[in-house]
């Protein structure tokens, strides 16, 4: 579909918006890199947004959406929380990025060992593919041996060991990667066995969240059979919570069923936006962890780390995971409905804070298309091809506005089947 064409049935004002993408293409690759061109958006969605306040973000042109992606994760409170803000605005005041970290330091540090059961230290980076890739370093560090085992499909980061585009790759940036089946251990057995005396850690996710794809919840039996496996292997067990991380609990995620990690990898939602990535261990680890060289000049930048401070505490004192279960399961009551009402089929799986909205046979992703583009104009921003995050500072208003835009969705995906027949 043309620019034109999608000026034509969109009425809000997009100018600021399709200039800044030609200043852009000028001097970006492609234009875009990242989220917006790894999944392609439909043309109906801004590329550069200017604000956000709670559940509500504002691209450049002024036009207003409900946000059920939170910047992909990272805002768990709400864009602009008054706590976060205030520690943020406090520690600037002082300094940011010096010689070395400020107190926050030491005072994150201690707050994550005390609410995340399995940690007994942390280390801070900035992003969650510096997390995951520490954590597989520090593993190998401990074990003195080089294969780790990943789900297939699984997103771990952007790094070459795991990144999903393969451009400039190599063979030996995965030569020492095994691979295994979500919640099958069989195939997890198979892999060890195949790593044999060489096998230093597994890395999980907390359910499978793999883009593109139905999400599917963990089973417990499969936590507790692969943290066996590594208790016995002398493995890593490497939780990556960087997507669910203090969104399903407010501790590692497996700690509901009862399944603690060596290691585990964080950044998302622990800071509230502000860019900071963690890792925790257990003692066994830690000589390994103070071994290994990593560091980038930003990662003791004190103002994120205030920020995480009280991101923590406030997702504690509002009992903000609480407020996101409920706004999730209203609004998945809410598209349920919907989408019965109008005889379609679709899926809604994952937890009702991390849901992910597919269609029956929709291999080539045109119906959700039509439905992500037909809620963008509705003002609802979502994803077609990624879960979606629900914050805590959706309200019943907010809600509301969402389920306008998924009917409006759900609509325009009924009119597209209707047009076909």
């Amino acid at each position: 579909m043309t620019d034109q064409l999608v000026a034509d049935r969109d009425s809000r004002p997009r100018a600021a918006d399709a200039a800044l993408r030609r200043r852009a293409a000028a001097v970006i690759p492609g234009g875009m890199y990242g989220h917006q061109s790894a999944g392609p958006l439909p043309p109906e969605y801004p590329q550069f947004l200017r604000a956000g306040f709670g559940a509500r973000v504002w691209d450049v042109d002024g036009n207003e959406y409900v946000d059920l992606m939170c910047s992909y994760g990272p805002v768990v409170l709400g864009h602009r929380h008054p706590a976060v803000e205030a520690a943020a605005r406090s520690q600037a005041a002082l300094a940011d990025c010096q010689n070395g970290p400020g107190s926050v330091l030491v005072e994150l540090a201690e707050l994550l060992v005390g609410t995340v059961r399995h940690a007994d230290w942390a280390m801070f980076a900035k992003n969650g593919t510096d997390a995951t890739t520490m954590c597989c370093t520090i593993a190998r560090a401990h074990t003195r041996r080089r294969r780790i085992l990943v789900a297939r499909g699984a997103y771990h980061g952007a790094a070459p060991w795991c990144t999903p585009r393969l451009a400039g790759v190599t063979p030996e940036d995965r030569a020492n990667l095994g691979y295994y089946t979500y919640n099958d251990l069989a195939s997890v057995r198979a892999a060890v066995a195949e790593a044999g005396a060489d096998l230093a850690g597994i890395i999980v996710s907390p359910f499978q969240h793999d883009a593109g794809f139905d999400q599917e919840l963990v089973d417990p039996e499969f936590a507790r059979g692969v943290r066996s496996i590594c208790t016995d292997a002398g493995a890593a067990l490497i939780l990556d919570d960087v997507r669910c991380g203090f969104r399903l609990h407010l501790g590692s995620s497996w700690e509901p069923i009862g399944v603690l990690p060596d290691l585990s990898a964080w950044s998302k939602a622990i800071a509230n936006g502000y860019p900071l990535a963690a890792v925790l261990g257990s003692d066994p680890f830690r000589d390994a962890a103070a071994s290994i060289f990593v560091t980038g000049s930003f990662w003791f930048s004190a103002v994120a780390m205030a920020a995480a401070i009280a991101t923590i505490g406030a997702l504690r004192e509002e009992n903000a995971l609480a407020a996101m279960e409920r706004a999730g399961t209203a609004l998945s009551a809410g598209i349920l409905a919907q989408a019965a009402e109008r005889g379609l089929e679709v899926r809604y799986t994952g937890p009702p804070v991390m849901p992910y909205l597919t269609f029956a046979g929709d291999r080539d992703y045109s119906l959700a298309s039509t439905f992500a583009a037909a809620a963008v104009r509705a003002g609802v921003y979502l994803h077609p091809r990624h879960n979606w995050f629900v914050s805590a500072a959706l309200t019943d208003a907010d809600i509301a506005q969402a389920l306008a835009g998924t009917d409006a969705g759900f609509a325009a995906v009924e009119a597209r089947l209707a047009h076909h027949d």
